[in-house]
């Protein structure tokens, strides 16, 4: 069986104060490093225009690519690189959704659960959401792609706004898990029917609502260097855990330790021998 982690990948210019660097990214990307080192049986597909972008990935064996004509590109703006919990972004916009006529013939015969990674609204219609779950498997979700609006127009990008929309509640309906930060979870509250909520809050901690509340205290990380992707591995680390049947306790302890290592260094986790 395969976990199958959908989602597009993207080219990322990270700018901390006056430096830049290009890299690629996405959370699908971010992801599979983690899926790699701990859940190895895993399927990552990806939509964009530009194939040459799945070499950076750990297994190109186990990377789909979708083709389309254009790619999600991301400014990630780090003005202080003392204070890496303030980010501004920029994205293009990228207008390529994944239909189910996309995944016919990509999916494997036997699937342990989808994580779906939308970017931003376009990225997977109510249709698309309709069809995985027909499946039946566990889904796990990051909303915050179908939230993002664009705002103001910098040259070819857009800054990000958050949005919420009547849809939402049916696309999130019967989700296993679904992943957010606490600005997103403040603009659609948590009434939804989901097995368990995670909202993440940076250098803060994270916290579960599954019936109860549980509190997840940060990891300290003595040297933080780079922390865009952070959300993504602690998301991937947490579904390692639940398809292993932890408690979501223990499942986003391990996350929180996971996510910690990871802005150690830069680019996507790298196990800390």
């Amino acid at each position: 069986m395969t976990l199958v982690v959908i989602g597009p990948v993207t080219k990322d210019l990270i700018r901390i104060e006056d430096e830049e660097t290009s890299k690629v990214g996405g959370a699908t990307y971010f992801q599979s490093f983690v899926f790699e080192e701990f859940f190895n049986d895993y399927l990552a597909i990806v939509n964009c225009d530009d194939e040459s972008l799945v070499k950076a990935f750990p297994d190109v064996g186990k990377v789909c690519v979708i083709e389309k004509d254009d790619t999600h590109f991301f400014i990630n703006h780090y003005p202080d690189a003392g204070d890496l919990n303030v980010r501004n972004q920029l994205s293009n916009f990228a207008d390529i959704p994944i239909c189910p006529d996309d995944l016919m013939g990509l999916l494997p015969d036997e699937i342990d659960g989808f994580v779906l990674n939308p970017l931003n609204r376009n990225d997977f219609p109510p249709e698309t959401v309709e069809f995985l779950k027909s499946f039946n498997v566990p889904i796990f979700l990051s909303i915050q792609g179908f939230l993002r609006v664009p705002n103001d127009k910098v040259n070819d990008s857009y800054t990000i706004g958050l949005d919420n929309f009547d849809g939402l509640g049916a696309i999130l309906s019967g989700a296993s898990a679904i992943f957010m930060d606490e600005a997103e979870a403040r603009l659609i509250g948590t009434d939804y029917d989901v097995d368990e909520m995670v909202i993440t809050n940076g250098s803060f901690g994270s916290r579960i609502i599954a019936g109860d509340e549980i509190r997840i205290d940060p990891v300290p990380c003595d040297n933080p260097v780079d922390t865009t992707g952070c959300g993504d591995t602690f998301m991937a680390s947490y579904v390692v855990q639940k398809l292993l049947l932890k408690t979501p306790e223990t499942a986003g302890n391990f996350a929180s330790r996971i996510a910690s290592e990871k802005i150690s260094s830069f680019g996507p986790y790298k196990p800390n021998k």
